[in-house]
């Protein structure tokens, strides 16, 4: 007689195929059934191949029609198998070791294969005899009767290799630990004791002091397969057998072990798309059950317990799934909730628990949803949305896995006996249950939940967290959906996201903060989820929830695309008037409240004063109220209250008096408008404020005075060349500094090129700047002289002249990057003269400059001298100025007069600097003596009179 015991085949499962452990004249077989689906006919032949069994290809052909079994030789009774619903490999467990099968393909020709297994690998376990296995993607958990072990297969360098995985003790210790706990059971037992190890829970690397001994023994033949080559202990358990009563019974047995994989196609987003169509295992699970309590761990990142489920009756067999835990009892079948997708959400979401997205806890009490009565319930099992039941009416004999539990008790006996049942039996019965559908017991779980629609109680927040969750795991493995199945499941994650943002917005948790995630979650919009509160109160003594007020404070602060009727403005300004009156100026400041009827918003404010509280932030907030009202007295008696140092603190505490963003866009404020007309020098210091502080960012800043003054993106308004100048007067940090002077010098160049005015008076002056600022300094004489010529320049040119004049003499400016910028300033004007002497000369290209002033401006060449020439550079008077000049006296020409007034101060200044001889050599062979006489005689006189 058979005994089916494990289905390999389905959908998730890699490959096909049904493998059971067989008893037949008392010997036990594993085999496993292949192209099972392909037998056309009750009587079409079977084909029976021992393992790794290579096909002929003559008889390659009917393989196609037959289903094949394949025997699996073992040198131990099989007592278990498990099959990874993943990859789809084959784990077989016996008294001490377990034997893995590698699912594999032998390729018979190019359009057909055959499903074969090779063994690849044994685990030698000491110490625990398997009753159940469960495998999956390299974990193996092993259950005895009261032991549970979880193991991870890893591969790496040393393949094919044994590795020892020993406990603390060595192994001759542990062997005589062994014969002397069984020698004194042995003699215990015979007085009718029994002995009770402890429980015991080790968790991680502490998991190898349980003394259980785990040896990799690796058999596979092909080079392609992955190796594991060492073993990493997760997980040990075992529990100590109630006792209280003499007569034990099956209550001291687990049962149930399961691996269970959790899946996502691609992840969900807002408007319920997925990112990506590539199937992921997230994570890993394990449970088992004793007959009354039920365990769920997490394994994989970390390895913790997630729930416990306490039975109301004896359970026989559990299965967990993805969405729910089915129990059955002698005569139910129970649904319990799952945490698995909570796990899952929390563990790969990187920005849940924040203002963008929640998740129900996984520490939430776990609750049966459903029970169904069924007479004489054995086993079950689960695929898709079924659930399979065996049932057997009578109390005849039944499978049993274990012998006495007074023997169990010891760990002489580690053989696992079975009650033959009679050769005729009746009463079996076999029930396929359909599965309820995540949308429709979401669906009931709302339904039920409207009981509570009055007042919100934390069993709604519960139930509610239930009906998230079942629709959160639905939707884990999205390609197991029908779209209209996913569409209608996105609908429904989202209503139950707008169903809890309701009750912690109305419930008074510790936990009300979770009204803005939730809510944010469901896509509702701010006017939407206003609407769905209970306005009932006329009145001021409306009592509102903290989730409310933070969710509605949050999204106001946000600056949301929505504009909230003047209707729903006034009620958010009536509740945070009643509830957070300081929270008054900073709600009236949002975009969304546009609408606000200014009467009404100047009412509350007054309010405010009137009751003992006023601060800066009131005060400007009514005057842009007042502003809003064309009601100016008022706005320049409240402007007036406060000097403009506190009003510039007062932008900064909120820069939405001045600066809205809508769609995208910067949008300057009315009151931002008008100060620009009225006070500028204010507006710039308060923007100047808000990037100091790191309320705007300095792109952002540029925009706001383009946008403010009407200008497109490549015109610069002098409002914002005034800011620019203000933020170097601020002394903006080093890295700062080069964007910022090229910005000012780009512009000072443009204008004086284009000999374009500025739009409006500038704020500052180049005097004001240089006095105030370290980047500006102090112009060179000779500059005065050189553009104090010019006829055409009016104020503003030479201002914005000097301003560019005074950055270049100043300390911080880099010359060498200026000099590309300058070729739109001619050198034609004495103005771009004077911009490309004054470079070079910063660059020491002196004998340049002095040639060109002596060009265009002799006048200026021994203010020049006076000023660049000393040091090392002096020798240029002798060497470079008075043979240049010398030589522009003997041409004469209209400016011989100023040649001649420059020779001679060139000389008396070579006269005091040259020894004699030396000046001898450098005066011309060809001068007039009497010329050059009087700076001879003083020359000679020089070091007498020293």
């Amino acid at each position: 007689m058979s005994a089916l015991q494990e289905v390999g085949g389905k959908t998730e499962v890699k490959g096909d195929y049904l493998v059971a452990i067989e008893e037949k004249n008392k010997d036990t077989f594993l085999r496993a059934y292949v192209n099972w689906r392909s037998k056309r006919t009750e009587n079409s032949r079977v084909c029976i191949r021992m393992l790794g069994h290579h096909v002929e290809m003559p008889v390659s052909e009917s393989f196609r029609d037959q289903m094949s079994i394949v025997e699996m030789p073992l040198s131990e009774a099989p007592l278990c198998i498990s099959c990874c619903p993943v990859k789809g490999d084959l784990l077989v467990g016996c008294a001490n070791k377990l034997v893995l099968f590698s699912l594999k393909y032998q390729t018979v020709n190019e359009e057909f294969s055959i499903l074969d297994f090779e063994r690849s690998l044994i685990v030698h376990i000491d110490r625990i005899t398997p009753v159940e296995i469960s495998f999956c993607v390299g974990y193996i958990a092993v259950m005895s009767d009261l032991e549970v072990l979880i193991l991870k297969l890893e591969s790496g360098t040393k393949t094919g290799e044994r590795v020892n995985h020993h406990p603390q003790k060595p192994k001759n210790a542990l062997r005589q630990t062994e014969e002397d706990t069984s020698n004194e059971t042995s003699q215990l037992e015979s007085d009718d004791f029994v002995i009770c190890q402890k429980p015991m829970e080790l968790l991680g690397e502490q998991s190898e002091q349980s003394g259980i001994s785990v040896t990799l023994e690796s058999t596979g033949l092909s080079d392609e397969k992955i190796k594991y080559s060492h073993v990493q202990h997760l997980f040990y358990r075992r529990f100590a057998p109630d006792i209280s009563f003499y007569v034990l019974t099956d209550d001291i047995k687990l049962h149930s072990l399961q691996l269970l994989p959790i899946y996502q196609t691609g992840s969900l987003t807002s408007d319920g798309k997925t990112l990506s169509q590539e199937k992921e295992l997230l994570s890993l699970f394990c449970f088992f059950s004793l007959p009354h309590v039920g365990y769920l761990y997490m394994i994989v990142k970390s390895v913790e317990l997630m729930s416990i489920y306490q039975y109301s009756e004896k359970a026989q067999q559990a299965v967990l799934t993805p969405q729910f835990l089915h129990v059955i009892t002698s005569n139910n079948l129970q649904c319990f909730t799952v945490r698995c997708s909570a796990a899952v959400a929390r563990e790969e979401d990187p920005y849940m628990d924040t203002t963008l997205k929640a998740c129900p806890p996984v520490s939430m009490d776990v609750c049966a949803l459903r029970i169904q009565l069924f007479i004489g319930l054995r086993a079950l099992c689960h695929f898709r949305n079924h659930i399979v039941l065996l049932t057997k009416a009578d109390t005849g004999a039944i499978p049993e896995r274990r012998e006495s539990p007074k023997r169990l008790l010891s760990r002489r006996d580690t053989s696992v006996k079975m009650k033959i049942p009679p050769v005729a039996e009746t009463g079996w019965n076999l029930y396929i249950v359909n599965t309820i559908s995540p949308m429709q017991l979401y669906k009931e779980m709302v339904d039920y939940s409207n009981t509570y629609k009055t007042v919100k109680t934390q069993n709604c927040i519960h139930l509610l967290s239930e009906a998230h969750l079942l629709v959160r795991a639905a939707l884990m493995d999205a390609s197991q959906l029908e779209p209209e199945e996913k569409e209608e499941l996105v609908a429904a994650f989202k209503e139950s996201c707008g169903h809890l943002g309701d009750c912690y917005s109305r419930l008074d948790t510790q936990h009300s903060h979770l009204a803005l995630p939730y809510y944010k979650m469901s896509g509702l919009s701010m006017a939407e989820v206003l609407a769905r509160v209970d306005w009932t109160g006329e009145d001021e003594s409306q009592k509102y929830e903290r989730g409310l007020i933070f969710y509605i404070n949050h999204s106001l602060y946000e600056n949301l695309d929505e504009e909230l009727s003047e209707e729903l403005a006034a009620k958010v300004v009536k509740m945070f008037h009643v509830t957070e009156p300081k929270q008054l100026p900073h709600i009236l400041c949002s975009p969304s409240m546009k609408n606000i009827n200014p009467l009404t918003a100047m009412r509350y404010l007054k309010k405010m004063d009137t009751s003992g509280f006023s601060s800066i932030l009131v005060t400007l907030s009514k005057a842009a109220v007042a502003l809003k009202m064309g009601d100016l007295d008022v706005y320049r008696n409240e402007m007036k209250s406060h000097p403009e140092m506190k009003l510039v603190c007062g932008f900064i505490l909120e820069p939405r008096l001045l600066i809205q963003h809508r769609k995208g866009q910067i949008v300057p404020t009315e009151l931002a408008t008008h100060l620009k007309e009225t006070q500028p020098g204010l507006l710039v210091a308060s923007v100047l404020g808000l990037q100091k502080n790191s309320k705007i960012g300095i792109e952002e800043a540029d925009s706001f005075f383009k946008v403010l003054c009407g200008k497109d993106e490549d015109t610069i308004p002098q409002l914002l060349v005034d800011f620019w100048e203000a933020q170097l007067v601020a002394c903006l940090p080093d890295s700062a500094l080069p964007e910022l002077f090229y910005k000012l010098m780009s512009q000072y160049i443009w204008r004086l090129s284009q000999r374009q005015p500025p739009d409006t008076t500038p704020l500052r002056t180049a005097e004001d700047l240089i006095n105030a600022c370290s980047h500006y300094g102090l112009i060179y004489p000779w500059v005065h002289i050189l553009i104090s010529s010019d006829p055409l320049a009016d104020k503003n040119y030479t201002e914005d002249l000097s301003k560019l004049q005074s950055l270049i003499c100043g300390p911080s400016f880099d010359i060498a990057s200026v000099i590309p910028f300058l070729e739109p300033l001619s050198e034609d004007t004495l103005a771009g003269l004077s911009v490309h002497v004054l470079c070079r000369t910063r660059l020491k290209e002196y004998e340049q400059c002095i040639d060109t002033l002596l060009e265009r401006c002799p006048e200026a060449v021994i203010p020049y001298a006076n000023h660049e020439l000393k040091e090392e550079n002096r020798t240029l008077w002798w060497k470079k100025l008075l043979p240049e000049l010398c030589q522009r006296i003997k041409c004469g020409g209209e400016k011989y007069q100023l040649h001649l007034s420059s020779l001679k101060e060139t000389l008396s200044i070579v006269a005091v600097e040259l020894e004699l001889r030396d000046f001898l050599n450098v005066l011309p062979e060809d001068g007039t003596a009497a010329f050059f006489l009087p700076y001879l005689l003083y020359c000679s006189r020089k070091k007498s009179l020293s």
